[in-house]
């Protein structure tokens, strides 16, 4: 009986010992902490809905608690015009918008949003960033800004002009105060167009208050989404773009804090945002001409909108003058409508 509680006594000392250093030869593993962010959409709450809210939906369920996106619409965190560099200083974590209404500190900020011209349809940016170089020009000039990383560009809806009053010719723009973006308003101006920039949000009740004439900022889809149907009465099928070019962009340093697979998962999600956007606004600038109750369609004649579109011309050739790299933007810009002129129906009506 000694024998047998000497044994086991040993035995525990033992087993006591190899436990112990089994805890000490065994890494400390640390529970990896959520990470969270906010991103900032340029769009209201109700065309956020569409233009992101579903993309970031999904993003949050798929990764399962390991990272959480916050979305803010317009104006809520802080004001559009200080987006980028809210983002820079890592106010905020991400952002979705197009580089023009932001203000972005780099060259090819001109041709976010509406560009004059630049695409007849929304699946030209696609194409353009993937197949024509776009994607690699703006990585180059994203690299060459502190702290912001360029993520990805998508399409959005054409520019038409939706206002109080008819526009049946060039001179019915004249004197209209419109609510536009920068560079599409620095085109407009010539014609007679006076841009006006106040929040998205107020842009509703600027115009029931007679402060604006109009918008050019959507096509028809928006017009209905967000309200502005509501306050202007028509809507003209003539527009300056065929589709409004917006991206999303992150803090660098945040970004980099992201693994890879959910760095992959947000890409996934983005290309979604971008899909989803095609066929919302696609089907509903169709449906809502013919269906639409609200806005009565004007025209301005083929032969008067020629003046515009070749005004439009001697635009581009001014901001390639701004920049090597502008310029490159603009010669795959022309060699790009060139080939679509060429290829013809669908892709173009020549």
């Amino acid at each position: 009986m000694q024998n047998r509680r000497d044994f086991l006594k040993k035995a525990g000392i033992a087993s006591a010992a190899a436990t112990g250093a089994s805890a000490l030869a065994m890494p400390h593993v640390r529970a990896q902490s959520q990470i969270k962010w906010r991103l900032q959409t340029y769009a209201g709450p109700a065309l956020a809905e569409h233009v992101v809210k579903p993309a970031i939906d999904a993003f949050n369920k798929v990764a399962n608690g390991e990272m959480v996106i916050e979305l803010y619409t317009a104006d809520q965190l802080v004001p559009t015009g200080e987006l980028f560099r809210a983002m820079q200083a890592g106010t905020i974590d991400a952002v979705q918008s197009d580089e023009d209404s932001m203000a972005a500190p780099v060259d090819v900020s001109v041709f976010g949003g509406y560009f004059p011209f630049a695409t007849r349809y929304s699946l030209d940016v696609p194409v353009l960033f993937n197949q024509w170089g776009l994607k690699e020009i703006w990585e180059e000039a994203y690299s060459e800004v502190e702290n912001v990383t360029w993520l990805s560009a998508g399409s959005w809806d054409p520019c038409h002009f939706n206002t109080v009053e008819p526009i049946n010719s060039l001179a019915d723009l004249k004197g209209k105060r419109v609510f536009t973006f920068p560079t599409a308003g620095k085109f407009l101006a010539q014609f007679g167009v006076v841009p006006v920039t106040i929040p998205y949000e107020d842009v509703e009740v600027a115009v029931q208050t007679g402060e604006l004439d109009g918008i050019a900022w959507s096509g028809i889809t928006e017009d209905y989404t967000v309200g502005w149907a509501d306050v202007t009465n028509y809507f003209l099928t003539n527009n300056i773009t065929g589709a409004w070019i917006g991206s999303f962009f992150a803090n660098t340093e945040r970004w980099n804090e992201v693994p890879d697979h959910l760095k992959a998962l947000f890409q996934l999600c983005m290309d979604s945002s971008h899909y989803y956007r095609q066929w919302w606004y696609w089907g509903g600038e169709a449906k809502l001409r013919v269906e639409g109750t609200k806005l009565q369609l004007t025209t301005i004649p083929d032969a008067e909108w020629a003046q515009v579109e070749e005004a439009a011309a001697k635009f581009w050739d001014e901001i390639a003058a701004q920049s090597e790299r502008s310029a490159r933007v603009v010669k795959i810009l022309k060699d790009y409508n060139a080939a679509m002129g060429k290829a013809g129906r669908p892709y173009r009506y020549t």
